[in-house]
């Protein structure tokens, strides 16, 4: 009979340093496990067993909305619906590109970082891709036909450019300056947040403290579940918290980095349906101001995003395969004292 050995788990102390994590000591993989090895680790329980769990079931929720939507009577036919199609596609493809990310990112130093690449471009295109729906059904009234509007896709686009190079940079900044690292990876992905997010603020501003008395700007809840979500996820992203104050003590299960996953996941989860809220309460309003977005414009812009972002990443890539076997970012140090991790 084929037996098959699952891998061993490590002590923070056992690891390069590249690998250590903030308050994790423990649950840690071979930092040169084979392809094999990674997808195996997934069965078993180990610090990142979590994270690749709860990133690899949301994808298949998502791929089936998708579907559900897509499948619909006339729902492809329709241009009005192409944005929320063309929203749910980095939906399904983040969560994907984080679960693979989790999942390999113990092959070796250069793959760990490689791993990451990808994903962060995974999420630089999902921040592209809630621009689509917010421009074509979110939009404040007062800012249609404006030049923010005409503008809005395009600028998210760009803005996935700049997401996907200062977070694949913040790498290269890992161990020399950690605090550095995590100040230019966390605004790489805040700042396309608050962009993408302005026509809500500026709604939530207009009805503020007025009820349902604001017509077509009124939010739904689903929007406020969203944004609660969204602010979350950026807390645990920033704080590592719980971890940060029990060392050793969340492991395996409650990090923070697991609840971040959930979070955001929630947090997609809550603005599709917020987006799908959109599209039906303000349709018949929409039909008269502002005509339904063009497939091969909408089309043209993410093939056009989805090359700019695989050049960087093949940029930064390249200058990491360039770089000497003995490169701190590759070797790392070992533990003084095996009794903390490394800030991220």
């Amino acid at each position: 009979m084929l037996s098959l050995k699952l891998p061993q788990l490590l002590q923070v102390h056992q690891v390069p340093r590249v690998f250590w994590e903030d308050g994790i000591m423990s649950g840690y993989r071979r930092p040169t496990s084979s392809a094999l090895d990674c997808v195996l680790s997934s069965f078993q329980m180990t610090n990142e067993t979590v994270n690749i769990w709860t990133h690899f079931l949301p994808t298949w929720y998502f791929l089936w909305r998708l579907l559900a939507l897509a499948g619909g009577p006339g729902f492809r036919a329709e241009p009005y619906h192409w944005p929320l199609l063309v929203f749910l596609l980095p939906a399904c493809l983040y969560p994907f590109a984080s679960c693979c990310a989790h999942t390999f990112s113990s092959m070796s130093p250069r793959a760990r970082h490689i791993c990451y690449f990808l994903d962060y471009g995974a999420l630089s295109l999902y921040s592209l891709g809630c621009a689509f729906p917010y421009a074509a059904y979110s939009m404040p009234a007062s800012w249609l036909h404006g030049r923010l509007h005409q503008f809005f896709v395009p600028a998210a686009a760009l803005n996935s450019f700049l997401c996907t190079g200062l977070s694949c940079y913040s790498r290269f900044l890992e161990l020399e300056s950690p605090g550095l690292s995590k100040v230019l990876r966390t605004a790489a992905f805040a700042y396309p947040f608050l962009f993408d997010n302005l026509p809500l603020f500026y709604r939530l501003g207009l009805c503020w403290g007025r009820g349902h008395s604001c017509g077509q700007e009124a939010l739904s809840t689903s929007h406020g579940y969203h944004l609660f979500c969204a602010l979350l996820t950026g807390f645990l992203f920033a704080s590592h918290l719980p971890e940060r104050l029990a060392p050793g003590r969340f492991d395996y299960i409650g990090h923070s980095h697991q609840l971040f996953h959930i979070c955001a996941v929630l947090g997609t989860h809550f603005q599709l349906e917020a987006v799908l809220a959109d599209m039906g309460s303000r349709r018949a309003w929409l039909a008269t101001q502002e005509p339904a977005l063009g497939l091969a414009g909408t089309v043209a812009t993410l093939v056009l995003a989805v090359a700019g972002n695989l050049l960087i990443i093949a940029a930064f890539t390249a200058s990491l395969l360039r770089a000497p076997s003995t490169c701190p970012l590759l070797q790392g140090g070992p533990l003084e004292g095996g009794t903390q991790a490394k800030q991220q």
